[in-house]
């Protein structure tokens, strides 16, 4: 019971933070659009997130930094859920992060408070 009052606090603790820095970071990061990231959740509790940015082989655009935060929200919240494929559309998984959204982040706490909104 203790650990799961520990993952409810640490799920809303992570939601707070994100809706508190969200605009700020939103800001920051929208203006890198391009791809997007889709998650089906299958009957069998297996979720498939799939990165798709095919104009830059599979990397992550400002846009899609923001809408995996999301996705990650919603597993964690997804009860039925077993385990996650990762995958990236078109035969590439991800050529990492379009460069000019992580310099969009403009100090190294900024990239490190939106690691840690994913963890």
């Amino acid at each position: 019971m203790a650990r799961s009052l520990l993952k409810t606090s640490s799920l809303s603790m992570r939601t707070k933070l994100l809706h508190q820095t969200e605009f700020e970071k939103k800001k920051k990061l929208e203006p890198f659009p391009g791809g997007s990231i889709d998650l089906q959740k299958e009957d069998s509790g297996i979720g498939i997130l799939t990165l798709d940015n095919p104009s830059k082989m599979n990397a992550f655009s400002g846009v899609m930094m923001l809408q995996l935060l999301e996705k990650v929200i919603e597993l964690e919240n997804w009860t039925e859920g077993k385990g996650l494929i990762v995958r990236g559309a078109k035969n590439t998984f991800s050529s990492g992060s379009d460069l000019n959204a992580v310099k969009a982040l403009e100090t190294p706490e900024d990239r490190m408070a939106l690691y840690n909104l994913q963890k």
